[in-house]
């Protein structure tokens, strides 16, 4: 669940194909993302899932997988 509400925000913002991103996925090397794609993707999680991820967790983020980490870490 975690994932699929992820990826929708990261298509969102990035404007990508939803084909592209895996938890593999980085979101500078293979979805060009910039510091403020990223910012936005963040506060779109923290919306989306009720959370807040802490600046020096959030600048640990590389991938996808990364993030749904830091998802499941918050919600627990």
């Amino acid at each position: 669940m975690e994932f699929e509400k992820l990826r929708d925000i990261i298509v969102e913002v990035l404007r990508c194909s939803p084909e592209e991103i895996t938890a593999e996925t980085t979101f500078v090397d293979d979805l060009g993302a910039d510091s403020l794609d990223i910012f936005q993707i963040i506060m779109g999680i923290e919306d989306a899932f009720d959370i807040e991820i802490d600046n020096d967790e959030a600048e640990k983020i590389a991938t996808v997988g990364d993030a749904v980490e830091q998802i499941k870490n918050a919600i627990n």
